[in-house]
């Protein structure tokens, strides 16, 4: 048996819109490492870019309100430190989307 997922499912891209959508307006900062993840014939290879974060949490708060309010959730006050929380309902390829290369 072989199974095959799709990688582009809306919903899934949404979720990772909105992840990314938390740093919107963080600079780049190339490091003095390098970082990427490719799948070659079934094989991992890890790498990476050193970013620093330069975004204050005040810019934070401000990403994050815009991402609840376009996915018609209960918008926040304040942060609760930098921690965030990545919930999907049962079934809907969190695995999948954890192991995509944005």
């Amino acid at each position: 048996m072989k199974l095959h997922f799709d990688p582009n499912r809306q919903f899934q891209l949404d979720a990772i819109d909105s992840i990314v959508g938390i740093f919107e307006e963080q600079p780049l900062n190339r490091g003095d490492f390098d970082f990427s993840i490719t799948y070659e014939s079934y094989f991992l290879q890890e790498g990476g870019i050193g970013n620093s974060l330069m975004l204050g949490e005040e810019q934070i708060l401000e990403n994050v309100k815009t991402i609840q309010k376009k996915n018609e959730l209960v918008v926040s006050t304040k942060l609760d430190g930098m921690n965030f929380s990545i919930e999907m309902e049962t079934g809907t390829g969190k695995d999948e989307v954890r192991g995509c290369t944005l």
